[in-house]
């Protein structure tokens, strides 16, 4: 059985890292790590960064992060434009 994926963003608090954001991408793989390797960011997680994007796997009905991506305020822009035009893409380009 296929695994959804999806991109969880977070941002920094006083207290720890709170979820703001999910964009959901669907049951394809190759896809979903396409575009989170296409993503701006630093793979190197530092309680300095303002933003964390989370790829997530739901196995099992549970949520396994895959991997992780720091970012700043102007990456984390760039990553929403792309992420919008990959899922426009995805939902409005496939081949019948």
């Amino acid at each position: 059985m296929e695994s959804p994926f999806y991109l969880l963003m977070s941002l920094k608090t006083p207290r720890s890292y709170e979820p703001f954001g999910e964009f959901n991408l669907g049951y394809d793989r190759e896809s979903a790590y396409a575009l989170f390797d296409s993503l701006d960011g630093n793979p190197t997680i530092d309680d300095r960064c303002p933003f964390h994007i989370d790829l997530i796997e739901t196995v099992d009905t549970l949520p396994e992060k895959i991997r992780s991506k720091c970012c700043k305020l102007e990456e984390l822009g760039t990553n929403m434009k792309l992420i919008a035009l990959e899922t426009f893409r995805q939902k409005n380009l496939q081949e019948e």
